[in-house]
């Protein structure tokens, strides 16, 4: 345990000396220097020359074998991104910043590589050693023409090729995905999906989206924009969404509606009160986050019919609340999918933390991405 959290501590904060690794964890000078030497002799840190107040001392950093791979996972106010080892896609140093608000796709890349470059710098590397790099957005990916593929949603990224774009800019193998899609991949790698063939990912948080696994492999459809479920229609007649249609899930579900219903009684709030609330017994926050669970469960009976999956893992910001959104989902699905089908489904909450799930899968994807642009340099003559 005490090894773990050695390591955690510098993944967390970059490269550490064994003062300031013992001043993070809490454990003494002389464990440290047992423990670094273990990992050390395990290879599983690096050990690098350092000066710290005028004085030697040896900074230490999670090894990352072969090499990087890097992840940048945006939000709708926020980017999350992390380094991990290019052999394992283990993790190596992550970090969290927020953004503005519809924020402009050129600011968010340049925050996400500075973020990336000054990471991989504190962890005695550098953007050399940075082999490809997985961008997330929260927005359908088409992957013919390599932009968001709803003009109405993300707005400030519309029009841009953005792997390309980064990939001129960096010098990196970039590779552009849906952030339902990538918390799929990590749930199907390191989560509640491992070992399953034909299963649904339900990502419940500002929005709604789902990232569907068939053969243990990820399907994206034929232009990259499968499991767009916060755009089914349930109500033709409903709420216009932001994407053009009326009646979308999104429109009962999304982070908008939700807020919108509790702004009479409880005012202005945001998803994170919301969720607390709920947690502390709020009656009128518990009530429509249930009416949530059961607008999702309509939807995703449909689903349930259509592919047959074997499990649904519910994650993102709102299944932090458990049950009290599953219980009502199922119930839904339940009700509204044929019995055979409910009979052989099981659906529960995803393994890993809202914030981990994406943000594993895009380093999962980045290592994919470069063990195959390997092999194809191997051929190309």
């Amino acid at each position: 345990m005490n090894r773990l959290r050695v390591l955690d501590a510098v993944r967390e904060h970059g490269a550490l000396t064994q003062v300031e690794i013992a001043g993070v964890t809490g454990l003494s000078a002389a464990t440290v220097s047992n423990l670094v030497k273990e990992l050390d002799g395990a290879g599983a840190v690096r050990l690098t020359p350092s000066i710290r107040n005028g004085r030697r001392a040896v900074r230490v950093s999670v090894e990352s074998g072969e090499g990087l791979v890097g992840a940048a996972v945006f939000g709708d106010r926020d980017v999350r991104v992390a380094i991990g080892s290019a052999d394992t896609a283990e993790p190596v140093s992550q970090k969290r910043m927020p953004l503005p608000a519809d924020h402009a796709a050129d600011e968010g890349m340049a925050r996400a590589a500075r973020m990336i470059q000054e990471m991989a710098e504190a962890s005695g590397h550098s953007m050399d050693d940075l082999a490809s790099l997985v961008v997330g957005l929260p927005a359908p990916i088409d992957t013919v023409s390599g932009e968001v593929g709803s003009t109405g949603i993300l707005p400030g990224w519309r029009g841009v090729p953005v792997a390309e774009a980064m990939e001129v800019a960096y010098g990196l193998r970039v590779r552009l995905e849906n952030t339902a899609n990538l918390a799929a991949i990590g749930e199907a790698r390191y989560g509640a999906m491992q070992g399953i063939s034909t299963g649904v990912y339900l990502k419940m948080s500002y929005g709604v989206g789902a990232g569907i696994i068939i053969g243990g492999e990820l399907f994206r459809g034929s232009t990259g924009t499968a499991g767009e479920i916060g755009h089914v229609t349930i109500d033709e007649n409903g709420p216009v969404c932001r994407c053009g249609n009326r009646g979308c899930l999104d429109t009962y579900v999304g982070v908008q509606a939700v807020l919108a219903a509790l702004r009479p009684s409880h005012g202005s709030l945001t998803l994170r009160d919301v969720i607390s609330r709920a947690l502390e017994g709020d009656l009128g926050c518990r009530r429509v986050l249930e009416d949530s669970g059961r607008h999702v469960g309509v939807a995703l009976a449909g689903v349930v019919n259509l592919l047959n999956p074997e499990m649904v893992v519910v994650g993102g910001q709102v299944a932090r609340v458990g049950e009290l959104v599953l219980r009502p989902m199922r119930e839904a699905v339940e009700r509204c999918a044929i019995p055979s089908a409910v009979a052989s489904v099981k659906l529960r909450p995803g393994r890993l933390a809202p914030e981990q799930a994406d943000v594993r899968g895009a380093l999962a994807l980045a290592d994919q991405t470069r063990i195959e642009a390997d092999r194809a340099g191997l051929t190309t003559p």
